[in-house]
């Protein structure tokens, strides 16, 4: 199927949206035709143009993709998980999630296949991503002298598809040593881009901000000083699958408006909201884009 390279009109954005937020409930053609303000006898053709997949497909694919976080970053019993997303019975959800991802719940509960993961919802991450572009402004970035913090991280190196099983041993570690997001916040280290970057090479920072220095060895967990200065920050709000447009944004556009130079730091962000948490265009965090002070020079 060709697909029209536009991004999606507002009312299938909205859609798109309403059906973040109603994952929980029975999601008719319908019903999600008169959200769209589309006539019935279009919709399905028109979303299946502009997205890619069917709307059953995609909703069936979103549904089971915040299912499956669930299962691997939270504590929720299989049958919660099961209606929170749309399933009325445990046994339906069960075949549903086997069907598609080759894994019982509560296998992947216990043991993830991050790759095979990754092959079935890619696809959507990449219909989501084209379709659901950040829309961005200058006015949006301000700069901000950002006090320094010491972090305790887990380091990801390698495979970006495995970078679940690192979230896991994280969540477990900050768990056992009382760091709740709600009390402590949340940071990601950008090393490089996983589009252009070979998969062994992957950098990623997992962390979160702790009073003093803070290592573990036998969990894997060191110490890092967030340095203190000048950033340009842009709040991201919605799923990772727009991130990369957001970090974009800021080189292409931002930084090469506002003449500013960088600092020798990478690119980091602060959580604040958490897919599967809340709904995936729900979630929020705040992009740093580290700045060299005022003639200082670049080093990037």
């Amino acid at each position: 199927m060709s697909h029209n390279p536009l991004a999606c009109p507002p009312r299938f954005r909205r859609l798109l949206r309403y059906i973040d937020e109603h994952l929980q409930s029975e999601l008719s053609i319908d019903q999600l035709s008169e959200v769209a303000c589309c006539s019935r006898f279009h919709f399905q053709r028109q979303f299946a143009a502009w997205m890619g997949l069917s709307v059953g497909e995609y909703v069936r694919l979103c549904r089971l993709k915040r299912a499956s976080l669930q299962l691997a970053f939270r504590q929720l019993p299989v049958t919660s998980v099961a209606l929170d997303c749309g399933y009325q019975a445990p046994e339906s959800f069960s075949r549903a999630f086997t069907r598609l991802t080759g894994q019982a719940p509560r296998q992947f509960r216990l043991q993830p296949d991050w790759s095979g993961w990754a092959s079935h919802f890619d696809p959507l991450s990449r219909h989501r991503s084209r379709q659901m572009k950040p829309l961005l402004t200058i006015e949006q970035v301000d700069v901000v002298e950002v006090p320094a913090i010491w972090l305790a991280v887990l380091e990801h190196h390698g495979d970006p598809r495995l970078l679940g099983d690192s979230i896991r041993r994280f969540i477990r570690w900050r768990q056992q040593h009382g760091l709740s997001p709600q009390r402590h916040a949340t940071y990601n280290l950008f090393y490089n881009d996983p589009e252009q970057t070979p998969a062994a090479a992957f950098r990623l920072d997992i962390a979160v901000a702790v009073p003093h220095p803070v290592s573990d060895s036998a969990a894997g967990i060191v110490s890092k000083l967030l340095p203190g200065g000048r950033c340009a920050r842009l709040r991201h709000v919605g799923s990772d699958d727009g991130l990369g447009a957001a970090m974009q944004f800021l080189y292409s556009q931002w930084l090469v408006q506002s003449g500013e130079s960088l600092r020798d730091f990478p690119l980091y962000c602060q959580r604040l909201r958490f897919f599967p948490d809340v709904a995936e265009h729900e979630a929020e965090l705040d992009l740093y884009l580290p700045l060299a002070s005022p003639g200082n020079g670049t080093a990037g």
